[in-house]
């Protein structure tokens, strides 16, 4: 909420997970509906031909983009655990922000916020040796960019005490522990499927900063973002009826940077 009471968000969205001739997200659908574009950056996904053209379309729209930063994990889309030592880490963070940077500017824009991506994601909520690392890579690539995270995360802990801004991010169609923290992907309704649902839960995240647990607890959410997954099937619509229903409720649509 703002000082007036206005509920403002953000709405992300994971874009360029192509790679050659296969697309997984339906970019252009997308980049009209979110605020922000979380663009992979070639290491779970996306390559220099697909970073290109979201960075440009992007910017065309005034879309914010973002640096998805991954585990080198092409194969299994950045979603497989991985131990990779921090230095090594750190650097394959600065490497992809600056990659995507460098298709941000040729586009008229920048890289304004980075997140990372899968299995680093959920990594980084609890592992403050990978966080550390994480964000020592952003604080390589430079500019004092915003991290988006799970409020409460290592991610985010480390990012605060390196003087980075730090955006809570909630999840629109992942359920939620009582702990506030995701269901891994493996547990039996982890990602929720039922669009009437995605959209309920989307309203009363941004207007009650609160989600019910797969196991029935309520669960506080404060967020500005809301993440929508792209690489689901109807995800471009969903998106619509997402946006749609937040509008209807009075939440102002605004990105975060």
């Amino acid at each position: 909420m703002n000082a007036h009471g206005t509920a403002v968000l953000d709405l992300n969205a994971d874009l360029g997970e192509g790679f050659g001739r296969w697309r997984l997200t339906d970019d252009d659908a997308l980049l009209s509906v979110v605020t922000s574009a979380n663009v992979a950056c070639g290491f779970h996904a996306g390559d220099p031909s697909t970073m290109r053209r979201v960075c440009e379309r992007a910017a065309e729209r005034g879309v914010r983009i973002g640096a998805q930063v991954s585990y080198r994990d092409l194969a299994g889309f950045g979603r497989r655990a991985m131990d990779v030592p921090p230095d090594e880490l750190a650097d394959e963070i600065t490497y992809q922000i600056g990659a995507l940077r460098v298709f941000a500017q040729a586009a008229g824009a920048d890289v304004a916020y980075v997140k990372p991506h899968g299995a680093l994601y959920n990594r980084t909520v609890t592992d403050a040796e990978q966080a550390a690392a994480v964000i020592a890579g952003v604080l390589r690539a430079g500019g004092a960019l915003p991290v988006l995270g799970l409020p409460g995360s290592r991610l985010h802990e480390a990012a605060a005490q390196a003087g980075l801004p730090v955006v809570s991010e909630a999840f629109a169609d992942r359920a939620y522990t009582a702990a506030g923290t995701l269901v891994p992907r493996r547990t039996p309704g982890a990602v929720v499927l039922d669009p009437d649902a995605v959209v309920t839960r989307s309203v009363r995240m941004a207007r009650e900063a609160a989600v019910t647990a797969l196991t029935g607890e309520e669960v506080a959410v404060p967020a500005r973002s809301l993440c929508l997954h792209g690489d689901t099937p109807g995800a471009a619509d969903l998106a619509r009826r997402v946006r749609a229903a937040l509008e209807a409720a009075g939440v102002r649509l605004e990105a975060f940077a």
